[in-house]
């Protein structure tokens, strides 16, 4: 079976949270760091599809779902969705770590938990020229194949048919397969923070 990219379906929640923690350790297997191997995926994949199904693509092959991208229109209305629907529920499943506890001994789940309770809000700066923002992962095996750069243009073309002006996206420092490929493939970077590298495009270009 050739590779295909297709929307997202329900049934595909069980392999977006599966390949969100395959992928979770800076684009590589952090499986068996968290002990809930869920709450990677409740952050980083599960409210995309939840609220902008029309912007959730993966990749499929003959093993399966292994690769997606998950985008949002309008950062801040998503951020706000999140706040409002999403987070919640998740802060009644995941305590915030305890006054006790300093930070530098957070377990990887404690990490993600605060993430819950005080998630990040995207600077104005930002989410006003490239008010779009998305997502992407892929296992290995379809790696260094073209899948990412497809999976890219096909979000790009559903944002602009949707009238988006901008995208952002943030990556890893020491992501450096990411960082490569983003860098040869039309995105600018936007200089923000150290610990992770976000990369920009301007959707009203041709």
């Amino acid at each position: 079976m050739e590779p295909v990219i297709r929307l997202y379906r329900p049934d595909d929640r069980n392999d977006l949270y599966r390949i969100c923690l395959m992928t979770g350790h800076h684009g590589e297997d952090a499986t068996g760091e968290f002990a809930d191997p869920m709450i990677l995926g409740h952050v980083f994949a599960g409210p995309y599809p939840q609220f902008e199904p029309t912007l959730a693509f993966v990749v499929e092959d003959e093993e399966g779902v292994g690769g997606y991208i998950l985008g949002a229109l309008d950062t801040r209305a998503f951020e706000d969705r999140l706040e409002s629907d999403w987070w919640p529920g998740l802060r009644d499943r995941y305590p915030a770590p305890g006054s006790d506890v300093l930070q530098q001994d957070w377990t990887p789940d404690q990490r993600i938990a605060q993430m819950i309770h005080d998630p990040f809000r995207t600077p104005d700066e930002l989410v006003g020229p490239y008010p779009s923002h998305l997502h992407i992962n892929l296992l290995q095996r379809l790696q260094s194949r073209g899948f990412g750069a497809r999976l890219t243009k096909t979000l790009i073309k559903a944002l602009r048919q949707q009238r988006s002006v901008g995208l952002h996206f943030h990556v890893w420092s020491d992501n450096h397969r990411a960082l490569g490929f983003y860098r040869h493939t039309g995105f600018a970077e936007f200089p923000f923070d150290e610990s992770f590298s976000t990369f920009v495009i301007d959707l009203r270009d041709s």
